[in-house]
């Protein structure tokens, strides 16, 4: 049902920062900003992908999906209501802050809003980079992917595999030091990653933007050193999705990993795997990178379900 990760929204004091690190370094397109003055950015014909919030804390405001069908956010509502979650259906309002068509909202079982939409607008042929890039691969295999981390990482795959659909391309476990799942709903390799981090909290580690040219993420790389965008990981290329990519720190917590030459599946003909390492080569961890927060982490309370910042420790998962 869900076939791609649509858009991506975030809270932080540091919102204004992205009008330069959105553009002239990652190379996306400053669009129209938000009623609340909230930076919008463009990878592509989509009125915005990536959506910062003004506010006192980083935290994730919304997790955007989309479905190919109108009829697909009944068939996702009554999933949920059979698994106990409550979906509820975006007014017209909501419909158009989030430039969709329609769209249902719930509230995961560790915190995280969710958002399933409908014709998401578009103009065709529009994008212009922000700095001079082959652009970014999007179309239906949607933004690009998101890594979640939570303390249950089995309860986990049974929610965003056995409720929402999303497919298990493989798995990475390094004893002592990584478990992760990787799912895909189109032909990205995933679309949707979840690792396991520390009991008691949850948080988003990165988001992979993919672009179309090696070159693209070597001059951003470059580009690191002269903006002072801080590295977390070097260049490398993954085992399970082959991508060569690196990742960096944004000005809101998370991390973002840029890359290029994602493997692509068939779904429904793939087969999953389980790899005992991260890289083929490369993706070391950079100087100064471990003190830095592995993302945007919030607090899980067992008693209410309910969450609250947190600042987030050293002992959640590194990002893969």
């Amino acid at each position: 049902m869900i076939k791609a990760l649509a858009y991506l929204g975030i809270n932080s004091p540091r919102y204004d920062d992205w009008r330069s690190f959105g553009t002239e370094f990652l190379g996306a397109q400053l669009a129209e900003k938000g009623p609340d003055g909230a930076v919008r950015l463009r990878v592509d014909d989509a009125a915005w992908r990536l959506q910062i919030h003004p506010a006192e804390a980083d935290a994730v405001a919304y997790i955007g999906w989309a479905v190919d069908y109108e009829e697909d956010l009944d068939a996702i509502t009554a999933k949920l209501s059979a698994a106990g979650v409550t979906a509820e259906r975006g007014s017209e309002a909501d419909a158009d802050a989030r430039n969709v068509n329609r769209l249902i909202t719930f509230e995961d079982p560790w915190g995280f809003r969710h958002e399933v939409v409908w014709g998401q607008h578009a103009d065709p042929a529009s994008f212009h980079p922000g700095r001079p890039i082959s652009g970014f691969v999007t179309g239906s295999q949607g933004l690009g992917h998101v890594l979640l981390m939570m303390p249950d990482i089995e309860a986990g795959h049974a929610f965003f595999s056995g409720v929402l659909g999303f497919e298990l391309s493989d798995k990475i476990i390094v004893p002592g030091r990584l478990n992760a799942r990787f799912y895909h709903a189109n032909a990205r390799h995933h679309t949707l990653a979840l690792g396991q981090c520390q009991p008691g909290s949850a948080g988003l580690n990165h988001l992979m933007l993919q672009v179309n040219s090696m070159d693209d993420v070597g001059t951003a790389y470059d580009m690191a050193e002269e903006k002072g965008v801080p590295l977390t990981l070097g260049l490398g290329r993954h085992t399970n999705d082959k991508m060569f990519s690196f990742y960096c720190s944004t000005p809101s917590s998370f991390h973002i990993e840029y890359g290029f030459d994602g493997l692509e599946v068939t779904p429904g003909e793939w087969v999953p795997r389980v790899y005992g390492k991260t890289a083929i080569w490369g993706h070391q961890l950079q100087p100064g990178a471990e003190a830095r927060p592995p993302g945007i982490m919030h607090q899980l309370s067992a008693e209410t379900g309910a969450t609250q910042d947190l600042a987030a420790d050293e002992s959640a998962s590194a990002a893969v």
